[in-house]
């Protein structure tokens, strides 16, 4: 089998979107199937490990993605150089988003050998690119993020194999009756990478009461660093699971669930990857055609066109946070209950298990 890298250098939610174009490279061409090395940054690792079709992961910190930045020296660089070397790598497909460049990674890859490296990029690419695809020009920038990463695994040669309908997918997703219990629930992650994306947490906590109020059991979900943010969150009556599952556990936890209620987050994917609805407060820092969940049933909830619009900030630029903070708890409530009218509850066991 052919050795080839598939680069996502960025968090949870990034990789998981790359997951259809790992399918469609792992599948290969007419020469048979592909071993895929993921190569993602240390946010993405957990994520990279739950993709189907990927025989091997290497975690490397980019100077250029990661924030705050590791230092760019040369034991840095070469220690990826020195993995691609060993893998034996023949081939990279490098995917990014329309904010990023392929080329700093293409030329660290270049050196390390491998011989033929496609990616999209809006600079000349001189030699580092085999195969360039002029974003705006070859596809369109306003789609959304697995498509993107396709149409880059197109331009190498590799598409879905027949039967694969793109959707994403992780594999081994564990059973987690045992901490959700057997009865149907609604999952509630209030987490969020940035602040700029987050639902304030006593909104949360109001939806969270009013759901119990009309009838819905709720789990509350939540990282190891976030107890707190849970325990403010999952009022009477709510179950707390903050900080008890990694990323594969919470797959389990939200495959388990009716819907899931969360923000534009790493989890919001994961819930797409399991099948599961979601109910997503949106902030309109970046696109929701791009980074929405991606072929689920979907509520978007926050104010599309607000003024913190296409900023990418991290840290809202208007007072008050009005995209999100004007989405009332009641608002939650009646999307949750448009995601599960007219269907039975179904509990953690119910739905069949990614191969």
């Amino acid at each position: 089998m052919s050795r080839v890298l598939v680069a996502r250098l960025d968090s949870a939610g990034d990789v998981l979107l790359a997951g259809p174009a790992v399918r469609a490279v792992a599948a290969g061409q007419g020469g048979g199937p592909n071993n895929v090395m993921m190569l993602c940054g240390p946010q993405g690792k957990a994520a990279a490990e739950l993709l189907p079709g990927v025989a091997d992961v290497f975690s490397w910190a980019s100077p250029w993605i990661v924030d705050p930045a590791p230092p760019a020296t040369q034991d840095h660089v070469a220690a990826l150089a020195e993995w691609v070397r060993k893998t034996r790598i023949s081939e990279a497909i490098i995917l990014t988003s329309f904010h990023q460049s392929p080329l700093p990674l293409a030329l660290l890859l270049r050196l390390a050998g491998v011989g033929q490296i496609t990616g999209a990029s809006v600079d000349y690419a001189g030699s580092l690119l085999d195969r360039r695809l002029r974003p705006g020009e070859d596809f369109p920038e306003d789609q959304p993020e697995a498509e993107r990463a396709l149409d880059i695994a197109a331009a190498a040669g590799y598409r879905l194999p027949a039967g694969d309908d793109g959707r994403l997918q992780v594999s081994d997703i564990p059973d987690t009756s045992l901490l959700t219990g057997d009865e149907p629930y609604i999952a509630v992650h209030p987490g969020a990478a940035v602040p700029a994306r987050a639902w304030p947490p006593l909104h949360h906590a109001a939806a969270v009461e009013l759901l119990i109020g009309a009838g819905y059991r709720v789990v509350v979900t939540g990282g190891p660093q976030e107890r707190e943010l849970t325990a403010t969150v999952a009022v009477p009556g709510a179950l707390d699971l903050g900080g008890q599952t990694d990323l594969r556990g919470l797959a389990g936890v939200l495959a388990g669930a009716s819907a899931v209620v969360t923000g534009n987050t790493g989890p919001a994917h994961l819930a797409a990857a399991v099948g599961t609805p979601v109910v997503s407060l949106f902030a309109p820092v970046v696109p929701a055609i791009r980074w929405a969940p991606y072929k689920v049933p979907l509520e978007l909830l926050g104010d599309q066109h607000a003024p913190c619009r296409l900023s990418r900030a991290r840290l809202c630029p208007v007072p008050g946070h009005p995209c999100l903070t004007k989405v009332a708890p009641e608002e939650v409530l009646e999307a949750v209950q448009r995601l599960t009218r007219g269907v039975t509850y179904l509990s953690a066991r119910r739905k069949t298990r990614n191969a």
